[in-house]
């Protein structure tokens, strides 16, 4: 049986599509991020949990809760309460009472955390040093371009 129906696109090529191109590329650099974390023992969403709040904490000295660490990573709340748990059973952070609010607690990498996730940022600013050099002395304009599309509507 043959398809009559037609995708109604406003593109001739799917390869015009913004969207489709960022939904590839976004597999591809995730894919090569995953490779590239194989050794750590880490996926890409606990790296990047891990390794925000491993700045955060360097960085402000205040203490960091869950909610202060999902808007940072911009995350699911949820979902960072689930990779959070995988990461403190791993010994990689710790929860803790927070000094002011009774009710949250404060998270801090441990120390083996702190180490696992910066000697596995090194192998991550290698991997996208690779993955973005064809757009060569374009990557500034780039990153700009993507800050454009992260803060649409914040603030």
């Amino acid at each position: 049986m043959a398809v009559e129906e037609v995708a109604r696109t406003e593109f001739e090529h799917a390869d015009e599509s913004p969207g489709l191109l960022l939904w590839q590329v976004t597999n591809r650099w995730q894919a090569a991020h995953r490779a590239a974390l194989t050794p750590y023992g880490l996926t890409h969403v606990q790296f990047v949990l891990l390794a925000s709040l491993t700045w955060l904490t360097s960085r402000s000295g205040e203490p960091v809760t869950q909610r202060d660490l999902a808007d940072h990573a911009a995350t699911d709340p949820m979902m960072t309460s689930q990779v959070l748990r995988t990461l403190e059973h791993k010994g990689l952070l710790e929860r803790r009472d927070h000094p002011t609010d009774r009710r949250a607690k404060s998270l801090i990498p441990t120390e083996s955390g702190a180490a696992l996730v910066n000697r596995a940022i090194g192998a991550v600013e290698t991997c996208d040093r690779e993955f973005f050099a064809p757009l060569g002395d374009r990557t500034p304009r780039f990153t700009d371009s993507l800050h454009r599309l992260r803060d649409r509507g914040s603030g």
